[in-house]
Order: C-alpha cells, then sequence, then structure tokens
C-alpha cells in the first residue's frame, strides 16, 4: 500500500513540472487526494459496504471537485492533473499510466446496462475536456485531444480529436483526410426529411378515419331513407 501511495506522489512530479516539494504535493494537489480517496472508497466497495464507499466519494467529490465512482477500477501511477470537473464512472476501468486533464468525462450514454462506462488502457492521455462516453476501449499509448467527444474504439498508438473523435495519427503516421465535402452528411436536412415523412403518414391516417365517417354517415342517410319509404 505504501509503495503505491509513494507511485502516487512520484507521478506527480514525473507529469507535473510545476511540483517543487513532496510537502507542496501532498498538501495542495487534489488529483492526489481525488485518487487516495478513492482507492479507499474501492476498498469498502470491494467490501460490498456500498453506503461508506459512497461517502468517502461524495466528501472527496466535495473538497475536490473530481467524481470518481467507488466501483471504477483504476491502475498505478494515475494522474490528474488540476482535475476540476473530471468525472468517471462506475463500471470504467483504467489502466497504468494514465494521465487525465480537467474537464474530462468518462461517463455512459445513458443507453447501456451493465458495463457502460469506457476502459482506458496503459499510458493514454485524455486531454481537458474530453468525454468518452460508452462501453468502448482507448488503446494502449493512445491520446484524445482538448474538447473530443469520442463514442467509438480508439486503435492502440492514436490520437484522436474532434466531435465526434475521428483518429488522425496511428502508429505515428498520419491518417490521410478525406477532402470530398459535396456529399457530407447534413442532420438538420435529415431531421427535416424524417418529420416530413411522419406528417404525411398522420395526414393519411386522418383521411382514413374521415373517409371511414364520411362512408358511415352515408349508410345512416342511406338507412333513415329506407326507412322513410318503408314508412
Amino acid at each position: 500500500m505504501f509503495k503505491l501511495l509513494k507511485e502516487d506522489i512520484d507521478v506527480v512530479f514525473d507529469q507535473d513540472p510545476a511540483a517543487r516539494s513532496y510537502l507542496e504535493v501532498l498538501l495542495t494537489y487534489s488529483g492526489l487526494h481525488a485518487v487516495w480517496s478513492h482507492r479507499l472508497a474501492h476498498a469498502f466497495y470491494k467490501k460490498k459496504l456500498y453506503f461508506a464507499a459512497r461517502a468517502i466519494s461524495q466528501i472527496s467529490r466535495f473538497f475536490t471537485g473530481i467524481e470518481i465512482h467507488p466501483g471504477a477500477k483504476i491502475g498505478r501511477r494515475f494522474f490528474i492533473d488540476h482535475g476540476m470537473g473530471v468525472v468517471i464512472g462506475e463500471t470504467c476501468e483504467i489502466g497504468d499510466n494514465v494521465t487525465v486533464f480537467q474537464g474530462v468525462t468518462l461517463g455512459g450514454t445513458g443507453k447501456e446496462k451493465g458495463k457502460r462506462h469506457p476502459t482506458i488502457k496503459d499510458n493514454a492521455l485524455i486531454a481537458t475536456g474530453a468525454k468518452v462516453l460508452g462501453s468502448i476501449t482507448i488503446g494502449v499509448n493512445s491520446k484524445i485531444g482538448a474538447g473530443s467527444v469520442v463514442l467509438q474504439d480508439v486503435p492502440d498508438h492514436s490520437t484522436v480529436v474532434g466531435i465526434p473523435g475521428r483518429v488522425v495519427i496511428r502508429n505515428g503516421m498520419k491518417i490521410k483526410r478525406d477532402l470530398n465535402h459535396t456529399d457530407l452528411p447534413d442532420p438538420v436536412s435529415d431531421r427535416f426529411r424524417i418529420l416530413e415523412e411522419e406528417i404525411l403518414k398522420l395526414k393519411a391516417e386522418i383521411d382514413h378515419i374521415k373517409e371511414g365517417k364520411k362512408e358511415d354517415g352515408d349508410q345512416a342517410l342511406q338507412h333513415a331513407d329506407s326507412r322513410k319509404g318503408s314508412i
């Protein structure tokens, strides 16, 4: 345990050039406090002491601004730089030597059950404000650019940027971009087309109902006329 705690301190000096002394890191680094609180909360979680685990997690969130669910599995030498606004979900799995910056979300999409949060492999880096959502895998030595939204698996040794995230570098080689801009998808036009189709279906159903009522009315009139003739 003490070896693990020392590794958590050492990684701060490795990753942050602003770190000057052990005392400064111990007292002022919220990312380190959040990681240590999570290790304690996770120990309670594994013993099925869920309330105690969540209580520790929420107290840590209050003081650090970093929310890590006690069920998340986090490897060695995990470093959260600055940290404010970081959210890590319950079924998230994080490997060794992973670095996360402020504003990062490792969350779900709200659609899955069971394993619904990302798996982050060893030596990955998730930059400021990135959102990695769903039960996807971020490969070994991969980097997620600042502000990116990643919804699909990322191969090993890749760099991803953009919304939605796309691989721009793989194994040190730039990925050739498709510059065709004549057939780009237009989500607004697609949505209007879907709405138009739904309106036409509703109109057809209303016309069908009106025709049915008209036929019923005609039959009623014919029946009334036949009764008058018999009288």
